[in-house]
């Protein structure tokens, strides 16, 4: 292989001694010592190739510094890929925003021949979700985005997805899948900053915090608690954090357990909303027109939480780009099928504090 590579980079190569002309598959063939349908089989990861042919051929595709133009080759199979996106049920006003984002982008990636639709389940049913996954087939779908909270029943559901050559990425709430990348912010971080906030708006000596989410079995509210918890204990002990309420994204059970918290502690002084949707437990926190105006921290900007920053309901929240979380799962969607790697520095998803003075 070393003898024949330089002949073929000397062929590639101008007068001035630059590449003119890339590396195609029949110079990886050459230099390997294999077939050019070899090279096609391991170029589109398929079966029948041994594990030292395999090597054989990525090493002369790095010595050659082959790049393999996907778009053409897309563009000659006529390939189309074909993305879904799994959602919970419940949630209204930032879900409304990622379906709206869903929709532009179907419109904007269309000439790149992918295809969106978006499917909706209820988030609480567990089996329902996995019963979906099961009945995804490859013929149909190359990849999902997935927002649900973490289980056995998913979590195995999103396995056998892989296993069927269909690619799998958490969205939003990550999944506890060995070796997966997911789009999301740190929820670890975006916890830690909730209570930074919460201990430096707050001038009380002394007093307890409730702490709010739909549901403890989804991986980002689990993630914000634990941050929370550990900026919370370290630097303001003096303030107390509730153990988790969980409404289970129900208005009615919302609206009992908040106000049984609140008269069983009387001593609140902060709320921590760490779910996506803020709409009722605001809602309810207005009604009961609490005693000394906590200080109320949630995520998400939506125009529910625009106007809670507004009025003086709220006095932060910790955001993330709703646009911006789905071309990111949608350009590494396309990178996964076509086992290639995303820009990391583009995919980054920011974690981004809002005042009633910056909106």
């Amino acid at each position: 292989m070393d003898r024949e590579a330089p002949e073929i980079m000397q062929k590639n190569a101008g007068p001035t001694g630059w590449e003119h002309d890339r590396p195609t598959t029949k110079d990886i063939a050459r230099a390997a010592g294999v077939s050019r349908a070899t090279v096609d089989r391991v170029l589109n990861g398929r079966d029948g190739v041994r594990q030292k042919t395999v090597d054989k051929v990525n090493a002369a595709i790095d010595h050659l510094g082959f790049v393999r133009n996907i778009s053409a080759a897309n563009l000659a199979k006529q390939r189309t890929y074909r993305f879904q996106f799994v959602l919970p049920r419940s949630g209204d006003a930032f879900l409304e925003q990622i379906l709206h984002h869903v929709d532009e982008a179907g419109r904007a990636f269309a000439t790149d021949m992918v295809r969106i639709d978006a499917h909706r389940l209820d988030e609480n049913d567990p089996h329902r979700i996995a019963a979906h996954l099961s009945g995804l087939s490859p013929d149909a779908v190359d990849g999902i985005a997935i927002m649900a909270p973490q289980t056995p029943q998913v979590r195995d559901a999103i396995l056998r997805l892989e296993e069927r050559g269909i690619r799998a990425l958490p969205f939003v709430s990550n999944q506890a899948i060995p070796d997966a990348d997911w789009v999301g912010i740190d929820d670890r971080a975006a916890g830690r900053t909730a209570a930074t906030l919460i201990g430096r708006f707050n001038d009380a000596e002394r007093g307890r915090v409730l702490v709010v989410s739909e549901s403890m079995q989804s991986r980002d509210s689990l993630e914000r608690r634990h941050g929370f918890d550990e900026v919370l204990a370290r630097d303001f002990p003096h303030l107390v954090a509730l153990p988790s309420l969980e409404t289970y994204g129900s208005e009615a059970r919302a609206s009992a357990i908040i106000p049984r918290a609140v008269a069983c502690n009387p001593d609140i002084v902060a709320i921590y909303i760490l779910s996506s949707e803020a709409r009722v437990p605001l809602s309810i926190a207005k009604r009961m027109n609490l005693s000394g105006s906590p200080v109320t921290i949630a995520h998400e900007r939506t125009p529910i939480t625009e106007a809670a920053l507004a009025d003086g309901t709220l006095s932060a929240v910790i955001a993330q780009d709703p646009g911006h979380l789905v071309r990111s799962a949608i350009r590494k969607l396309r990178a996964m099928a076509d086992r290639v790697h995303t820009v990391q520095s583009q995919e980054r998803i920011r974690i981004e504090i809002l005042l009633a003075t910056n909106l």
